[in-house]
């Protein structure tokens, strides 16, 4: 049996630190986005996203990171979203599907040095809920989806019978008549 996931965050000096402790999937991946969701909305301009003791990682959970570093992108005031201790599992994840150029990807140890030391101390249980109906999970995966396969024409063919799938459910679901 795979041992649960935990989000583990805080505050670290001036960057927003989270931590993935175990798989980084559609089912805690909207956990994760609120969470840096709500950061963002307090002024937090750099976020980081430690993945050292993430094994693996699935594309609605890069689709969610991807979206996040995109929207900060988008910011009047700009920001980062840095991905720290990565796997060769992971960082091959990362290149191939092209996020290397939207994510800062730090396989080399060098960015946060100071924010590295302390991340083991002030690090806390995330305390977003993971708590949503299944039509708004449906949807943040679909969202996830359709953000990796903007990225690039080969993303969009990898993922373009996911997200026709996904699509399709929530349609079904909205236009099912309850008896």
């Amino acid at each position: 049996m795979t041992p649960p996931t935990h989000i583990l965050v805080g505050i670290i000096g001036r960057v927003f630190w989270m931590r993935v402790d175990g798989r980084g999937t559609f089912q805690n991946s909207l956990q994760a986005k609120k969470a840096l969701q709500r950061v963002v909305s307090q002024g937090v301009k750099n976020l980081v996203v430690d993945l050292e003791r993430c094994p693996m990682m699935d594309s609605t959970f890069l689709g969610m990171l991807t979206g996040a570093a995109l929207s900060l992108r988008e910011t009047a005031d700009g920001g980062s979203l840095s991905v720290l201790n990565a796997n060769q599992r992971n960082i091959q994840l990362l290149t191939s599907l092209g996020l290397d150029h939207i994510l800062e990807l730090d396989s080399e140890g060098k960015l946060w040095q100071e924010e590295r030391k302390r991340a083991c101390d002030a690090l806390q249980q995330c305390r977003e809920s993971n708590a949503d109906c299944k039509e708004a999970q449906t949807q943040h995966v679909l969202a996830a989806h359709q953000t990796l396969a903007a990225v690039s024409d080969a993303n969009e063919c990898r993922f373009h019978d996911v997200i026709e799938f996904l699509e399709k459910e929530l349609e079904e679901n909205h236009n099912a008549v309850p008896a």
